[in-house]
């Protein structure tokens, strides 16, 4: 939908992408797209579809672009905005403009520069890979292993959705967390902050908005080749800046980390487009202000907005052993984020090894003793690790 804010006549436009470039610097894009005049809609008829096209209070006011999760052709032939016939006829222009961005991809106009860097088949290779990406002083390497390439996003767990474009987690964030708290209470009785109890749910495999990443690239291979035998895995190597890295008693980490006990609404609420003093004036953030001070009560109340929307690295504590024995960190993810899957962002710079052979990589790797019982210390992993390992062949 495009608006135009002095057309007296027809507030409301739809429009059609015609074409998407990359810019010269790889991060930015350029998209040209063609305004469709013959559909009339009122801003006030879209207006009243805030709720479900998901149009928040400050964006009816300002100039931006958004990406929105629905369908919005149904929505308004549903709210008699456009008809049976109309939305036909749109479809079929829809359908010419996605043969067009297919002709785009196929032109190499629209790319997914994913920065691989070579694949390898063996130990070997890929311990000479790693140490070609050896840090500079104001930087650390961290690793991801992916048992699938194609599959496999830089996204945590919460932000997952369904074929339909769904957020499957993303809602019930709070009620996640809550729920899980009140049925396992022991769980989680030694636990000081809020990031410990997430890095505690993530460990439980509940949806959170940590991405697990490892300083051990071994860890990241062995992940990368244990399952998914016959697709090709990959390696996801971050550079991080120092500046970018946390502690888990960061007051950053805080802020980003108490957001999951606020209701959705509450968060959909946050005005991010106020100067700093009213943003902290806003009920959500008051809120938000209030639940980091149950865990530091000398945190003063004043949040930078630009904190709630970012990814930071965090250090994980070794409070577990699964953490321990994995090298564990974390990625956290503010509200909105967004990892940029072919270059990363300003403060992390990612590379990809892709990786073949998994079944001789897994062999070589139980040679170093890094297999299923000691990335998963565990009796039960070990048990079926010393199963396997002496089963008739």
């Amino acid at each position: 939908m495009y608006e135009l804010k002095n057309d007296s006549k027809n507030d409301v436009y739809l429009g059609f992408l015609k074409n998407i470039k990359e810019r010269e610097n790889g991060t930015n894009l350029l998209i040209e797209f063609e305004i469709d005049f013959d559909v009339n809609i009122s801003l006030d008829d879209i207006l009243k579809l805030s709720e479900y096209l998901d149009i928040r209070k400050w964006e009816k006011y300002r100039t931006h672009w958004a990406i929105k999760d629905d369908d919005l052709l149904t929505r308004l032939v549903d709210n008699s905005i456009i008809n049976i016939q109309k939305k036909e006829e749109l479809i079929e222009r829809i359908n010419n403009r996605l043969k067009e961005l297919i002709q785009i991809k196929e032109n190499k106009y629209l790319t997914d520069k994913r920065n691989e860097d070579g694949k390898v088949s063996s130990l070997r290779g890929f311990i000479n890979k790693v140490l070609d990406f050896d840090g500079k002083d104001e930087s650390e390497i961290f690793y991801r292993g992916h048992s699938d390439k194609d599959k496999y996003k830089l996204e945590p767990s919460l932000f997952r959705k369904d074929i339909k474009g769904n957020y499957l987690y993303l809602e019930n964030e709070d009620k996640l967390y809550k729920e899980l708290i009140a049925t396992n209470p022991s769980e989680f009785m030694t636990d000081n902050s809020t990031i410990d109890i997430l890095m505690r749910m993530q460990h439980y495999s509940l949806p959170t908005r940590l991405l697990d990443i490892t300083s051990n690239p071994l860890i990241a291979l062995y992940f990368a080749c244990k399952s998914n035998i016959d697709k090709k895995g990959e390696i996801v190597i971050f550079n991080i800046k120092k500046d970018f890295i946390k502690y888990s008693d960061s007051d950053t980490v805080s802020c980003i980390a108490n957001l999951v006990k606020l209701p959705k609404q509450e968060k959909d609420r946050i005005d991010f487009t106020l100067v700093k003093e009213d943003f902290n004036q806003q009920s959500s953030i008051k809120r938000l202000l209030h639940l980091i001070k149950e865990e530091k009560s000398f945190f003063e109340p004043k949040i930078e907005p630009d904190d709630l929307k970012k990814i930071i690295c965090i250090k994980g504590k070794k409070n577990n052993d699964r953490i321990s024995s994995q090298s564990g960190s974390f990625l956290l993810f503010g509200l909105d984020s967004i990892f940029q899957e072919g270059g990363g962002i300003e403060d992390i710079s990612i590379s990809r090894i892709l990786i073949e052979d998994k079944e001789k990589i897994l062999k070589e790797l139980d040679l170093l003793n890094i297999n299923e019982s000691t990335v998963f210390p565990y009796i039960e992993n070990s048990a079926k690790y010393v199963a396997n390992k002496f089963k008739f062949k």
